[in-house]
């Protein structure tokens, strides 16, 4: 557990992404309590791309064009409907006053469902956690679950702090109408704007 993997995580894990954007808008949208769930969500679903990763199936996935370029497309599909939902009055994303109360159940899956559908994650365990596991390491596997651990542990303490910040400024976003408009706005405009750039991976 070097001091390079750690910082190298935190740059990684607090880059604004997919993620980060729903987990914000959820304090935005629904409170501090369910922000939370939201990091949690995010959190949860990284464990499909590790155990891909430690288990080999990764390297499988990424080597049919098929399976990846579903996944892909998907992913982009799904970021799209985020956006659409973010405009939509009443939306599960809508950022409003008054909008609907949503299960912790309902949020923390469709937190999942961001990061399982993201196949830039599995890149990422590809090619970056190998690079913290020595040659010759007696227990590899196992240095591989304290690494990708310690990672989702960051991933969970940096969403909940980007969530409960955009709770605590709720207030003050929703009593300003045109700053509202705005921001649902551009919530939609990054989703979008991830949609495209997922489709625009390559293997």
């Amino acid at each position: 557990m070097t001091l390079e993997f750690l910082l190298t995580s935190l740059v990684v894990v607090a880059s604004p992404g997919a993620g980060v954007l729903v987990t914000v808008a959820t304090g935005l949208s629904s409170g501090a309590r369910a922000a939370l769930f939201a990091a949690v969500g995010c959190t949860l679903g990284i464990l499909p791309h590790m155990l891909a990763a430690i288990t080999g199936l990764a390297v499988l996935l990424h080597s049919k064009h098929s399976a990846f370029a579903a996944i892909k497309y998907a992913g982009a599909v799904y970021l799209l409907y985020l956006a659409w939902s973010t405009l939509k009055a009443h939306g599960p994303l809508s950022i409003e006053a008054d909008g609907p109360a949503r299960s912790a159940g309902a949020v923390v899956w469709q937190a999942i469902w961001v990061n399982m559908l993201n196949p830039k994650l599995s890149i990422f365990f590809l090619a970056f956690l190998p690079q913290f596991v020595p040659d010759g390491a007696a227990r590899p596997t196992e240095l591989m679950l304290e690494l990708s651990a310690v990672f989702m542990a960051m991933t969970l303490v940096v969403f909940a702090g980007y969530g409960v910040f955009a709770a605590r400024v709720r207030e003050h976003v929703l009593s300003r109408a045109h700053v509202l408009t705005w921001l649902r706005r551009g919530f939609a405009a990054a989703f979008i704007g991830l949609g495209i750039k997922l489709l625009l991976v390559q293997r």
